[in-house]
């Protein structure tokens, strides 16, 4: 009997990488430049997984600046120039590359599901030897809509073909972006959440990509069962 392969959607910081970092810098090298008061590293960990234009209003907020929509504007386009580039300070989660592998071994398509923008989506991608396992991805641009609009999930589930599909992710975004889709969800607990495991939608957990192949065979089995 052939395996059962089913369509792995991954989010993507917090996941699969560890950019806080680099998203910290970005912001500080931003207001920096502004003169204002600098962010924590905690601060700028707790406004990543709505993508940038999020995070950038967090920051705004953090600091005192409102909510102005072409002071919004402007500080964005700064952001970004900082951010595009290569991700200097992000760094793989243990065992991402190895699981990936082991996944594609097995047959299973893989995509990707971020709100990330696009180019640095790209260039993340790229920089980790990542975008080879990923046959679709949906990044903050990809659609008008975003997580955790179930819309993206859908869009990439279906580029990966018919069958079932699992979604892989860290945070609260992920768990709901997931429920509103309708399947079923891996939380990986060593991400950017910040509430309790108990109190967000999930089908399995797991704290070691070590742990994820025998994770999505196991789901495999009880689906076709």
């Amino acid at each position: 009997m052939t395996a059962p392969r089913t369509a792995l959607v991954f989010d993507l910081d917090g996941t699969l990488i560890d950019s806080a970092p680099d998203l910290h810098l970005a912001a500080n090298l931003v207001l920096r430049d502004e003169g204002l008061p600098e962010i924590t590293f905690a601060q700028a960990r707790s406004f990543i997984g709505k993508g940038a234009a999020n995070l950038i209003s967090r920051v705004m907020t953090a600091v005192g600046l409102g909510d102005d929509p072409d002071e919004h504007a402007r500080l964005l386009a700064k952001f970004m120039e900082h951010y595009e580039g290569e991700p200097a300070n992000t760094v793989l989660y243990p065992g991402v590359v190895d699981a990936l592998a082991r996944l594609e071994a097995a047959g299973h398509p893989m995509g990707l599901c971020t709100n990330k923008p696009g180019e640095p989506t790209r260039i993340a991608l790229r920089h980790f030897g990542l975008d080879r396992f990923m046959q679709a991805v949906a990044s903050a641009d990809t659609l008008p809509e975003r997580k955790p609009d179930p819309a993206p999930l859908h869009h990439v589930a279906r580029a990966l073909g018919d069958g079932t599909a699992l979604y892989i992710g860290d945070s609260e975004v992920d768990a709901e972006t997931a429920r509103r889709a309708g399947l079923p969800f891996a939380l990986y607990t060593e991400g950017y959440r910040k509430t309790p495991i108990s109190e967000l939608y999930h089908t399995y957990i797991f704290d070691h990509f070590d742990q994820l192949p025998d994770l999505v065979a196991r789901h495999g089995a009880s689906v076709e069962a």
